[in-house]
């Protein structure tokens, strides 16, 4: 008999601290499911000649036990004497500061993808260096990036965030190269043969719209036989880590976790969700969310440790099991 099957849908910091709780859980099941994680590729961008994914890196440093902790992203203990130098030679953006440890990754992936590797080639070859228990792939082989419309004119995502902290208002959101785009080898399998499909704590405007955004893999959710559960990234009406409130507002949706599970929408409405985990602070949205179509719970969401994501997870799967 087949392992069973889970697929999990994000971008970064949050997707990588679910998955590290999702890993732990799922060792302790007498039958062990094998792991696929989709994540964003929105935030990608070229610098300094060389191709940057940020969002794919996060998730593979977290799984490998790398990453700096404090920051959230980047390499723990590393260095950034390249980036000074880079500066000096008035190369690159000054604002978005790359590690020499996280340099080397990148060199690698671009030497990789000058050899004429695709992407998710190139992120197998990679996230073999580490035993990750989890396969990772992104969400397609194309270039996808997420620019902001602002008064000041279209900013990559990465400059809008990174630079202006988003405090330069955006009037919305372009995925460029999405509807061109294809899904990476592997991932509408991911999704199509999964037992579960779970949307991580991500920011659901700029880590799973520009997922969603590639043809075929919101339709492969609408019609995938697995149960979607999603993980509120909103609690007590504000963001867990970084500006989605600023995101959210941008397209006109309240920052709630009542809001996002409706703006993603029930599937028994033409949405993507099944069922929605929000926090027990917001356990007033339930009945709403039961209304709308959404099976809905409320449970501790901080995911502060590996044991309270495992807690989270396993709350995830409990949800759509019943």
């Amino acid at each position: 008999m087949a392992s069973p099957r889970i697929t999990v849908i994000g971008g970064g910091v949050g997707n990588a601290r679910f998955l590290l709780g999702l890993r732990a859980h799922a060792a302790t099941l007498p039958e062990p499911p094998d792991l696929t994680a989709v994540v964003n590729v929105g935030d990608d961008m070229w610098l300094a000649g060389l191709r940057i994914t940020p969002d794919l890196d996060t998730v593979m440093y977290a799984l490998a036990g790398v990453n700096d902790v404090e920051r959230g992203w980047g390499r723990a203990g590393d260095t950034e004497r390249v980036s000074a130098e880079l500066a000096a030679w008035g190369v690159g953006w000054p604002w978005f500061t790359l590690g020499d440890l996280d340099v080397g990754a990148h060199v690698t992936r671009t030497s990789l993808l000058r050899d004429g590797l695709p992407l998710s080639a190139v992120v197998e070859r990679m996230t073999a260096r580490w035993p990750l228990g989890v396969r990772l792939l992104p969400s397609t082989d194309h270039e996808v990036e997420t620019y902001v419309r602002t008064s000041q004119g279209d900013l990559h995502f990465q400059e809008w965030w990174t630079r202006h902290r988003a405090a330069v208002s955006a009037e919305g959101f372009d995925f460029r190269g999405a509807q061109d785009a294809t899904p990476a080898p592997g991932v509408l399998d991911a999704i199509e043969s999964a037992d579960v499909v779970i949307l991580a704590p991500s920011n659901p405007i700029v880590s799973l719209d520009p997922v969603l955004a590639i043809p075929g893999i919101r339709a492969a959710l609408e019609r995938a036989s697995a149960p979607v559960v999603g993980v509120s990234p909103i609690i007590g009406g504000a963001v867990v880590r970084g500006m989605a409130d600023q995101c959210l507002t941008a397209v006109g949706v309240e920052t709630s976790a009542l809001a996002v599970a409706r703006y993603l929408g029930a599937r028994s409405n033409g949405g993507i969700l099944d069922a929605w985990l929000v926090d027990e602070v917001d356990a007033a949205s339930v009945s709403a969310l039961r209304d709308a179509g959404i099976r809905a719970e409320a449970v501790p969401l901080w995911l502060r440790d590996e044991e309270s994501s495992a807690a989270v997870a396993r709350a995830a799967l409990t949800l759509v099991a019943r």
